[in-house]
């Protein structure tokens, strides 16, 4: 009788577990997507000097970030309903961490920008989402 009243019992541990862990993993993610889209606004200038670009050119990368991130954020909402937003979130930590290789890997600003459009897309489908 009393079983199901005793907090201490190790199912009981359970569910305060993971209604403690989709919190700080949703969080996490938000948080990668946030300090994603500042950072690189410090590191433009060395960017520019490594890809023998002007400055101003620069500005192409966050430009196509931000907008991949205003058209994609309807279409999250959308991609939730219609695939499940477990889904749809886990999809985009796995797309955003593969833009994110891709643009450590890129060798030219075409490149670059490229991957920061998938970055942007992929970041905008974590917002709602989560």
């Amino acid at each position: 009788m009393n079983k199901a009243l005793n907090l201490s019992h190790p199912l009981g541990e359970v569910g305060t577990g993971h209604a403690r862990r989709v919190p700080m993993i949703i969080g996490c993610a938000l948080f990668m997507e946030l300090i994603d889209a500042t950072a690189v606004l410090t590191a433009l200038p060395q960017m520019a000097q490594d890809f023998g670009e002007p400055s101003v050119r620069m500005n192409l990368v966050v430009s196509l970030y931000l907008l991949a991130v205003a058209l994609f954020v309807p279409v999250s909402g959308w991609a939730a309903d219609r695939f499940g937003p477990r889904r749809v979130f886990i999809s985009a930590i796995v797309l955003f961490t593969l833009a994110s290789v891709a643009c450590a890997c890129s060798g030219s600003l075409l490149q670059l920008s490229l991957a920061r459009l998938a970055q942007g897309a992929s970041g905008a489908m974590m917002v709602p989402v989560g």
